[in-house]
């Protein structure tokens, strides 16, 4: 079996919260396969690996035949887990975000440091990066990059944009980072690049991430086992809240309302055992730097009958964009 091309984030420690690993898993998010394989070598007896890139199955062809019925690979996105599962689990892993491997690859966009077409689809549907920055209106622009990239200057940068494609529609990546530059003081030492924030917006926007997560969440939540684990990898702090206030609200553990807010309906709790976040310890970050924004919950299935998250109460940014495509 060959080596896995990038380093699958928190698997160790991921592994030490969902211990003993058995059954049937689900990698939501399959991407060079590094979460499957750990599963499998764990002691799950099938994992069921999902990805909207279908370039990723290609990839793992070489390895993933030798695995037999142990792996099953599904083109789809993870919102629909429930569905393209076709069975109740006893454990869901989702790593969200672009992986390491999209962001290596010039040709898909993502990435602020290598020259391409701008992209940045996970699928090769819907909406590219080059389709919002040529046509969206200045104010929605903005409102994107501030929401979804907590960019401060993101009414400078939506002004520059639209300005420069008057002249030309922007085509590549380092097209569009040579505008956001110009927009922001240089970095210092150990600042990210001025890009950073602005590629993460658009992004998100372009691949509906907001509207995917509530989706899997939710269809995890229906999926799951009674004792089934569901653990996710977060790499921002948006991601990461909304995470976490979906399992506080369906452990019941959000809070009730005050003096100043009606009470909630109380609610039977869906998952126990929320874990806290968990963050890459020192060895990780020395093996993969990459990690350092890292973070995992992990938490249990109940047998509580599956319900829905109410939106408002997620810490979604900007609910109104959620979906706008």
């Amino acid at each position: 079996m060959t080596e896995a091309p990038h380093i699958p984030v928190l698997l160790r420690p991921l592994l030490q919260a969902v211990a003993p690993v058995s059954g049937v898993w689900l990698d939501g998010t399959f991407g060079a396969g590094g979460y499957a394989r750990g599963l499998l070598a764990a002691g799950a007896d099938r994992v069921i690996g999902i990805d909207r890139d279908p370039s990723v199955f290609r990839m793992a062809a070489p390895w993933a035949g030798g695995l037999g019925e142990r792996l099953r690979l599904v083109e789809g996105t993870f919102s629909d887990l429930d569905t393209l599962a076709g069975e109740p689990l006893d454990g869901v892993v989702l790593d969200l975000g672009v992986s390491s491997m999209q962001l290596d690859q010039a040709e898909r966009g993502f990435s602020f440091l290598r020259d391409g077409p701008l992209d940045m689809r996970m699928a090769a549907r819907g909406p590219s990066a080059a389709d919002l920055v040529n046509t969206v209106d200045e104010a929605t622009l903005a409102d994107i990059l501030y929401h979804y990239g907590e960019e401060r200057a993101s009414r400078r940068i939506a002004r520059a944009i639209v300005a420069a494609r008057t002249a030309a529609p922007f085509a590549t990546t380092l097209q569009l980072v040579a505008v956001i530059e110009r927009c922001l003081p240089r970095p210092k030492p150990g600042q990210s690049h001025p890009a950073t924030r602005s590629f993460q917006a658009i992004r998100i926007w372009v691949n509906d991430e907001f509207g995917q997560l509530i989706a899997g969440l939710e269809a995890a939540e229906r999926a799951l086992k009674p004792g089934g684990r569901l653990a996710v990898v977060t790499f921002h702090s948006l991601e990461d809240r909304v995470v976490k206030r979906f399992l506080q609200a369906r452990s019941g553990a959000e809070a009730q309302g005050s003096r100043y807010a009606p009470a909630r309906a109380a609610v039977t709790p869906a998952f126990d055992h929320v874990s806290k976040a968990i963050a890459p310890d020192a060895q990780e970050l020395a093996e993969n730097p990459r990690a350092r924004s890292a973070k995992l919950r992990v938490a249990r299935r109940t047998d509580a009958p599956a319900g829905r998250a109410d939106r408002a109460t997620l810490g979604l940014p900007a609910p109104a964009l959620t979906g706008a495509r």
